[in-house]
């Protein structure tokens, strides 16, 4: 069903509303029969898309919200999310940056509602990845990362006004005994290995040490919570 404006050869041209087959429904502007322009398109399992097309594809800006409760505002390229913009997920959680093909990739920030804590750095395909700083209610780490975890050197900023600086150590799990020697070795969580307690530094990660690749994951927190304790000691 559409009702609006058409132009000479009978296609949707201008301002009209449609209702389509699969019970979704537009209501915006067209273009020789295209969505094309601003317009709301609503679907049929709740979700909602506020925004720009060209030729029926999300092309600019937009903002399109996700029936789990979720939002995503900013920039559409051929119907995905890609430039700049703003996810805001179902359980509070922020991000703000770059975008690739749908995904998160380049520069951008991740804020965690529940701690507070938020990443600042890079992104790879979704995953975190490069030179970033995490930073906590009283502390923050700075340094690499690699599929969301800390490797390589880098350091603790204290807010008491130190730092510790060190490295995260990727080891490979012990085997037990009586294990094929044939099985893959697991990756285990990489461990902080400290080096040396300093004030406030301009210190940056080396580029020169491009981080090991590694599988495995690592509570930051936790770990942060273990650098506290040795800081104290």
């Amino acid at each position: 069903e559409y009702d609006g404006e058409r132009n000479p050869e009978g296609e949707r041209h201008g301002r009209g509303k449609a209702r389509l087959p699969n019970g979704d429904t537009y209501d915006g502007e067209y273009d020789q029969g295209f969505r094309n322009g601003q317009g709301t398109y609503r679907f049929k399992n709740g979700a909602r898309y506020i925004g720009e097309y060209l030729q029926n594809k999300k092309h600019g800006q937009g903002t399109f919200f996700y029936p789990d409760g979720s939002k995503y505002k900013g920039d559409w390229v051929n119907d995905q999310r890609h430039g700049y913009g703003e996810y805001t997920y179902a359980n509070g959680d922020t991000y703000t940056g770059q975008w690739f093909n749908h995904t998160r990739h380049g520069q951008g920030t991740y804020v965690y509602k529940d701690t507070g804590s938020k990443y600042v750095g890079g992104w790879v395909n979704g995953n975190q990845k490069g030179v970033a700083e995490l930073i906590h209610l009283n502390h923050r780490f700075k340094g690499k990362f690699l599929n969301g975890n800390p490797i390589g050197r880098g350091k603790y900023v204290f807010d008491v006004g130190c730092e510790q600086h060190g490295e995260y150590i990727q080891s490979e799990q012990d085997r037990e005994e009586g294990e094929e020697e044939e099985e893959p070795t697991l990756l285990v969580a990489p461990t902080w290995k400290a080096s040396k307690i300093t004030e406030f530094t301009l210190w940056t990660p080396d580029e020169e040490n491009p981080p090991s690749p590694g599988e495995a994951s690592l509570g930051t927190a936790a770990a942060a919570e273990a650098m506290e304790e040795r800081a104290a000691e």
